[in-house]
């Protein structure tokens, strides 16, 4: 049996009412944290729960760490918790969107170690290919800012549209230069989106939630964003100030060894999850 702890409803609400009480006096410095208790670690379930599942089941006692894996199905709670101090760390994210998060929340997470790439994808229950895409389609894409730009850059590398000069990782549809088929575009929780592909076209899906809904880019994507050089690698991250505690440093050696590169090719060998080290 998988060791996690799936965080309820009303735990989550008193992580963020915690959190809203606490951030005004919150600063990079008071971090509070206990370092000779376990690391608590907010992660999404898929990939990330399961790749430290695999660490605590298989490395983690050897190396003198007491893990405890805790799973967020968003991707706001991980880092308000970090914030706060209700966990010790989070894995669920890029710097993209940590940038832009630290920046609109005035939080203080930083990246450790970066761990793995889950490519972005353009997936269909209506269409066998991009080029199938009728005109006015409905696409659903993120609606967090960069998970967004990111889906946009995607189409825009897939032809499907063209995207201004200078669009960065803050575009929206507005920034869309040339649309040729008119498509219109529905702006949802990255979470929803796969469940959106029985009422839109086609929808841009994020790595992790396309793998709980058994979608494989491989096999299943009418477009995937390029692994090489993309910057979009999921990394372990701590509020700052606890870079150096001890027990992130042995998760950091943990989660970048042989033994976790083989786990996440042999368990994702369709490339949905992709070793970053």
């Amino acid at each position: 049996m998988r060791n996690t702890a799936k965080l309820t409803t009303a735990v989550l609400a008193a992580g963020a009412l915690t959190f809203g009480l606490t951030a005004c006096g919150s600063g990079a410095a008071d971090t509070g944290s206990d370092t000779n208790g376990p690391l608590v670690v907010a992660a999404s379930p898929t990939p990330h729960a399961e790749i430290l599942t695999f660490v605590k089941d298989n490395l983690a006692k050897k190396a003198g760490l007491d893990l405890e894996v805790k799973e967020f199905t968003d991707y706001v709670l991980p880092n308000t918790a970090t914030e706060d101090g209700s966990v010790d760390a989070n894995y669920f994210q890029n710097q993209p969107y940590l940038d832009d998060f630290n920046k609109k929340q005035g939080t203080h997470i930083v990246p450790v170690v970066t761990v793995h790439l889950e490519p972005l994808g353009l997936y269909s229950d209506k269409v066998k290919s991009k080029d199938d895409l009728k005109t006015g389609a409905t696409v659903a894409v993120p609606n967090d800012t960069v998970n967004e730009a990111r889906a946009l850059k995607l189409l825009d590398a897939a032809g499907i549209i063209t995207l201004k000069d200078g669009a960065d990782n803050a575009a929206t549809p507005a920034d869309i230069a040339e649309n040729p088929k008119k498509l219109k575009f529905k702006e949802l929780e990255a979470a929803q989106t796969p469940r959106s592909l029985q009422d839109v076209d086609a929808a841009v899906i994020n790595g992790n939630y396309a793998i709980e809904a058994d979608l494989s880019p491989a096999d299943d994507a009418l477009a995937v964003e390029p692994a090489k050089d993309n910057p979009n690698g999921n990394f372990l991250a701590v509020k700052e100030g606890n870079e150096d505690d001890p027990r992130v440093k042995k998760l950091a050696k943990l989660l970048t060894s042989p033994e976790v590169k083989k786990f996440i090719e042999e368990k994702w060998s369709n490339g949905s999850v992709i070793p970053s080290f």
